[in-house]
């Protein structure tokens, strides 16, 4: 299970705890013990994504998974993935307790993930409840919502997440870095409208897995851009085919999302973002900070400037 669910993806969440210590200790030296224990932290941030991709794909009734089956389809392990999502995350408590108990910053460590455990959790929790009344009156998909769904279920553990662990581990205060924990959460936010736009018009073969946010009645960026935009004649075509899963209605709502010309918008968007953080980042005086925050643009901004 471990094997077939932990290490599979890109690893870009667990090398970010090890890529941001070691811009947190550039010109100094770092032993052996230091550099593992980096390495123990970026493989509990595997594991919590691991636990949420899991159980995600149970709730979504996703089919592909990096390329692969995901879990649940397996016929030899079916609902008991459930289980094995949260096997997964209680094994982290396990390794953080193992690995980090003597340490000054442990009780600092185990309060930070439990604090991002709990925002992930209601972060699907939103999203769950979104689409269930978003189901009833799809008009109900707004942005402030759909940023507020993405903030607490990606931006906090897939950006925050491991830079706090480095600098915990390199006995840091979090409470001194408010506004770094803004700009990746901004990130998180950008990287999640990125994921939307290509669970849409992405290559399956290039992105790991099949866009179902459609058929799953998704609030997702395009559905929100797209009932801000629409005509009548367009919000009559999103009403009755949007979240069915029958190829014709899928291939009616893509046909809205070219007509409102939303690979464009997205694209504006992006440039808009990228200019944005760009300045931000330029501004930080900490050099340390600011290779951070650009290693982790570089990560999630993938056309070529």
């Amino acid at each position: 299970m471990l094997d077939y669910n932990v290490p599979g993806g890109k690893l870009n969440r667990g090398l970010s705890v090890v890529d941001s210590y070691m811009l947190l200790r550039q010109g100094t030296e770092v032993d052996d013990e230091d550099f593992y224990l980096a390495c123990v932290l970026g493989w509990c941030v595997e594991w919590l994504q691991a636990s949420a991709l899991v159980l995600d794909d149970i709730t979504d009734n996703a089919y592909t998974r990096r390329d692969n089956l995901c879990w649940y389809k397996l016929p030899t392990v079916g609902m008991s993935a459930i289980n094995d999502g949260v096997l997964l995350k209680c094994h982290v408590q396990a390794i953080i307790k193992r690995y980090f108990k003597e340490k000054f910053y442990f009780l600092d460590l185990m309060e930070l993930w439990n604090e991002i455990g709990l925002q992930t959790a209601m972060g699907q929790m939103l999203d769950l409840i979104t689409t269930h009344t978003g189901a009833k009156d799809l008009a109900r998909y707004r942005i402030q919502g759909y940023r507020r769904i993405v903030k607490y279920k990606t931006s906090y553990y897939s950006f925050y997440l491991p830079v706090a662990c480095a600098l915990l581990l390199n006995g840091a205060r979090l409470g001194d870095y408010v506004e770094l924990k803004n700009v990746l959460i901004e990130m998180g936010v950008y990287f999640q409208i990125q994921d939307d736009y290509l669970d849409c018009f992405g290559d399956p073969e290039v992105i790991g897995k099949v866009g179902t946010d459609i058929e799953d009645y998704k609030c997702s960026w395009l559905i929100v851009q797209a009932m801000e935009l629409a005509d009548e004649n367009e919000l009559k075509i999103l009403y009755e085919n949007y979240g069915k899963s029958d190829p014709a209605c899928v291939a009616a709502v893509k046909n809205v999302y070219k007509e409102l010309d939303l690979q464009d918008i997205f694209l504006e968007y992006e440039s808009r973002v990228y200019k944005h953080l760009v300045s931000t980042i330029d501004a930080e005086p900490d050099r340390a900070i600011r290779d951070i925050m650009k290693s982790f643009l570089k990560k999630i901004y993938r056309r070529k400037k």
